[in-house]
């Protein structure tokens, strides 16, 4: 019997990392449970069959970690019966899935109609409903139907929405927002989504929809927290001067506000730095709130042929998961060696994280095709991976990127601190002690005063995606930043966050397994 590796004892108080699923993942696990959809020889042996990919499955996983994020935007929307979501489906009864509402795909032009506030639009309103049946359906929170502000700045967007304007923009978020509300089933919490390119606009969005998760406004439909995306979710000024308002406007209380998510937010640091906050908050505010944050790096990365091989953690340096191209030779398809001692002992890697599911593959189970070997559509392929090397590299990744963030948090309590987390220019100053300080002020004035204080210090822990500027260099006068920065580690190239599994590579994935 395969010995599980259970992540959940792991998590202890730590802000919750929700990988960003993908369906070309689910669908494996999904489909064998219906047909042998991958045939029994070609699954590694110490998985003990499909459902050891499965992470959400506490008894047959090899490894076990009970959250996750869902995207409408990539779902089959009908209710019922779906053996490419069966793993979000019919999870088991303790698993937790936030349904990120699809936003982006109606931003980016994917969900086609016209989406302005009233317009009577029966494509819209088709999706409008099915959005928040799903989510009622098979979600624990959901997001929202929120429609970023730069959809009018994309051709392809303009032409598909109808919407030419931020304004028009935040006037349709809003009619989706009043439209759940009227309709929702209470099966399902709900998270008002805060939107925003700047500090001027992240401040406007926050004014025209904090209403929504107000029980003084809406006794009985008010929405249950929040989510953050665009500068909210990178920008660490203003992450911490939204909740410091969130606070005082009685907008983050136990029992009614009690889930803060942070969209596509992907460097290391951010996850001790949303540790550090999700305390303060509970110790001065409210006992039972829950910071997350997602990511699709994980699954990205294996669309784009890199595996994660190695993490960096350490004592007043750069944090990173480190991902290079993984090998892919036809040569190793008859190499009866394991993957991690094949890859090791060949000069391929000096070392290589392990995880239970690259510990059950051989270097063959990845590097599957010999020469000769025909794919599925009868051809001789240049790679020597098949469809389902890729699943298993996403496995992998899943993992690795967990136990990065877990092993983060638990290096960071014992003092092991990255360097944009303490300051020792003049005087040693940490992080936690500077948010320690702001939610115990006391008063607003006091808390916004702290904040600003040290406002310096934020350009050091700037967000994987700040401006919507990923990987590349970026200002934004509006914001407290003032300078460039750049962003080196390896993040899917998104505007509005890294889980809209909309990479050109993954396409093509999806496309092999229909």
């Amino acid at each position: 019997m395969k010995k599980q590796v259970d992540l959940k004892t792991n998590q202890e108080d730590y802000a919750l990392f929700l990988p960003a699923l993908s369906g070309f993942y689910s669908t494996y696990v999904g489909r064998q449970r219906f047909a042998e959809h991958v045939p029994a020889e070609r699954i590694p042996a110490a998985l003990g069959g499909m459902e050891g990919l499965n992470f959400l499955n506490s008894k047959e996983g090899v490894f076990h970690y009970p959250w996750c994020l869902y995207s409408a935007g990539h779902a089959n929307l009908d209710i019922g019966s779906n053996p490419k979501e069966d793993m979000v489906r019919t999870r088991e009864e303790g698993s937790f899935i936030l349904g990120d509402s699809g936003g982006f795909q109606i931003a980016k032009g994917v969900w086609e109609g016209d989406w302005r506030a009233g317009s009577g639009c029966d494509k819209a309103q088709k999706k409008r409903v099915d959005v928040l049946n799903w989510m009622e359906e098979y979600m624990d929170y959901g997001m929202g139907l929120d429609i970023p502000g730069w959809v009018g700045r994309t051709p392809r967007g303009r032409e598909a929405t109808k919407i030419t304007t931020y304004q028009e923009a935040v006037d349709a978020s809003k009619y989706n927002f009043e439209y759940w509300m009227r309709h929702r089933k209470h099966k399902c919490k709900f998270l008002t989504v805060l939107q925003g390119d700047n500090h001027t606009q992240a401040d406007e969005w926050y004014a025209e929809m904090k209403k929504y998760s107000d029980p003084k406004q809406f006794p009985d439909d008010h929405f249950n927290g929040w989510a953050m995306g665009s500068q909210n979710k990178c920008d660490p000024h203003l992450v911490l001067k939204r909740l410091v308002t969130l606070i005082y406007d009685g907008l983050l209380e136990s029992g009614k506000q009690d889930w803060v998510h942070y969209l596509g937010t992907s460097k290391l640091e951010w996850a001790m730095m949303f540790t550090d906050i999700q305390r303060a908050i509970r110790k001065y505010h409210n006992p039972t709130l829950t910071i997350s944050f997602d990511c699709a790096s994980p699954f990205l990365a294996t669309a784009n042929g890199q595996v994660y091989h190695e993490n960096r953690l350490t004592d007043r340096g750069k944090w990173m998961y480190k991902m290079s191209k993984c090998v892919d030779d036809k040569k190793y398809a008859t190499d009866p060696r394991n993957f991690r001692d094949a890859v090791i002992q060949d000069g391929l890697f000096t070392d290589f994280i392990k995880s239970p599911i690259i510990d059950a593959c051989g270097i063959s189970d990845i590097c599957h095709y010999k020469p000769g070997d025909l794919n599925k559509i009868g051809k001789e392929g240049r790679t020597s991976w098949d469809s389902f090397s890729y699943a298993l590299l996403m496995g992998h990744n899943i993992f690795a990127h967990i136990r990065a963030v877990q092993d983060g948090n638990a290096r960071y309590d014992f003092g092991v601190v990255p360097a944009s987390l303490v300051q020792e220019k003049f005087e040693q100053k940490f992080f936690r002690d500077v948010v320690d300080g702001i939610f115990s002020a006391g008063s607003y004035g006091k808390a916004m005063e702290y904040v600003e204080e040290h406002n310096k210090w934020y350009m050091d822990i700037v967000g994987s995606s700040a401006n919507g500027f990923l990987g590349k260099k970026a200002v934004n006068s509006s914001t407290a930043f003032g300078k460039f920065f750049e962003v080196e580690e390896f993040v899917p190239d998104t505007a509005r966050d890294d889980s809209g599994m909309n990479e050109a590579n993954l396409d093509k994935l999806e496309e092999l397994i229909d």
